[in-house]
């Protein structure tokens, strides 16, 4: 602990931060320097959030006391706002971190655990001693979710930094409406932002926009593709066939798969047109043994299939382990990825998958790697491992929380100050939230390689032009 502490008052561990930047008008504003405060809540039966890994001076970590009864209503009357004892007298910036650190999963409570300590190393290492950051508890429901919102409302939150899933955003927004408070949330679900929602997520629709474009500014325009059957294969096909079309460029194939390796089989066979060119394959065998052709027989001994498929790219917006086992399939079933181009979603953007042979070459979009890789190696020298890869959402909400409270009061977390134009820069590069609530960003395209991916295509380093719905 005392190690810690003293690398925060180093000049070291604040320089290494530099993409911290909030852009405001044609200057910039940097992202402040490090201090560290945060406070912890619960209601009835809900379980508290974890404490901090890491205390720091000059603000010790002290839960609120908890409250009984039933669900705060939306009286704010300050007077009753949460002031830890050692902060009374300071006028506080209290920003709510609402995340599912009870759910009844373990991997949803590893997750949230993970974009807290996030959030903690964001307010380290930005110097605002004003800002409290209150965490809650939603048990990933829409009505847990709701409950803690309103608690957070009478404890006088003035920013919403969560929740994580499509419900819960939805329960919370007339909460947080109610009390005129917006809304950072993680949802991809674009249909729950706007109206004081603001989604600060990878989002699909940009990741297929930015891989169409390149792709057909390569020469790209025949395309085909695989897709989950859920809600994110849904939304992702429409995005899909909305970029195609918007770059005039044709979809030859398309096929979904459910969850299991076995309801992959059956779809990559169809999009791989392997009935046919199997067949072809013993039509032509059958021709050179009726002519008596050894050496066409030889040259084809060691072939499955005859004829290139239709299409000159497949799109394959999955992630995990499930690339893991979708991936190898298409060549398997002779989609040879030496002639067609492998096409992804930032969930490639996974060392996990980073070495699967069978997405060698292919392309991705994801933030610039560079900044990323800091906010990891900081994160793992503080709490030892290493974070998820969308921890870093939670790190850049803090980040962009502290860098508008230098605002006036007032004018800190408006619609104004958050739609602002040039947008902001933080460890997934620069962002910004459009009047709907979607996210824009600049993002990188990435070449997978065995030895790491490449950026084949750099991410942008400003907004040049006005958001546009």
């Amino acid at each position: 602990m005392q190690r810690f502490a003293s690398r925060l008052r180093s000049s070291q561990l604040r320089s290494v931060f530099r993409p911290g930047l909030f852009r405001a008008g044609l200057g910039a504003l940097l992202f402040l320097g490090a201090a560290a405060l945060a406070g912890c809540a619960g209601t009835g039966e809900q379980a508290p959030p974890p404490q901090p890994v890491v205390q720091a001076p000059p603000i010790a970590v002290q839960p609120p006391p908890k409250k009984t009864g039933p669900a705060m209503g939306m009286t704010r009357d300050s007077a009753q706002f949460y002031t830890p004892r050692q902060m009374q007298g300071r006028p506080l910036i209290r920003v709510a971190l609402l995340l599912p650190f009870n759910s009844s999963r373990a991997d949803v409570r590893a997750l949230s655990t993970s974009l807290y300590n996030a959030a903690q190393l964001a307010l380290f290492e930005f110097n605002n001693p004003n800002i409290l950051l209150i965490p809650k508890a939603t048990g990933g429901s829409a009505i847990g979710a709701q409950n803690a919102a309103m608690e957070a409302m009478h404890e006088g939150a003035d920013l919403i930094i969560g929740p994580l899933f499509a419900d819960e955003v939805s329960a919370v927004a007339p909460v947080a409406r109610g009390a005129n408070v917006p809304i950072v949330a993680f949802s991809t679900d674009t249909t729950v932002a706007g109206n004081g929602v603001y989604l600060l997520s990878f989002q699909p629709m940009a990741d297929v926009n930015r891989v169409i474009d390149y792709a057909s500014l390569h020469g790209i325009n025949d395309y085909a593709a695989l897709f989950p059957q859920n809600d994110y294969g849904n939304r992702v096909r429409a995005a899909f066939e909305q970029a195609v079309a918007d770059h005039g460029a044709h979809i030859a194939a398309i096929e979904s798969y459910s969850g299991s390796t076995e309801g992959m089989n059956l779809p990559v066979q169809r999009l791989a047109n392997y009935g046919a060119r199997h067949g072809a394959l013993l039509a032509k065998r059958a021709e050179l043994k009726k002519a008596g052709d050894a050496q066409g027989l030889k040259e084809l001994e060691k072939r499955d299939t005859i004829g290139d498929v239709s299409y000159q790219a497949v799109f394959v917006p999955e992630g995990g382990a499930r690339l893991k086992a979708l991936a190898p399939l298409l060549p398997y079933y002779d989609v040879d990825p030496r002639k067609v181009k492998f096409l992804g979603t930032g969930l490639w953007d996974d060392p996990t998958v980073q070495r699967e042979p069978s997405l060698e070459g292919g392309w991705y979009p994801a933030p610039p790697p560079e900044a990323h890789a800091q906010f990891v190696a900081r994160y793992a020298r503080t709490y030892g491992s290493t974070p998820p890869r969308i921890a870093s959402l939670a790190y850049d909400a803090v980040s962009l929380a502290v860098a508008l409270s230098s605002k006036p009061e007032g004018e800190r977390f408006t619609a104004q100050a958050l739609t602002e134009p040039d947008g902001f820069a933080g460890v997934d590069g620069i962002f910004r939230f459009l009047p709907d609530g979607r996210t824009e960003r600049g993002l990188a395209i990435l070449e997978m390689h065995a030895s790491g991916p490449v950026v084949v295509d750099p991410a942008p380093t400003s907004f040049g032009v006005p958001p546009s719905l």
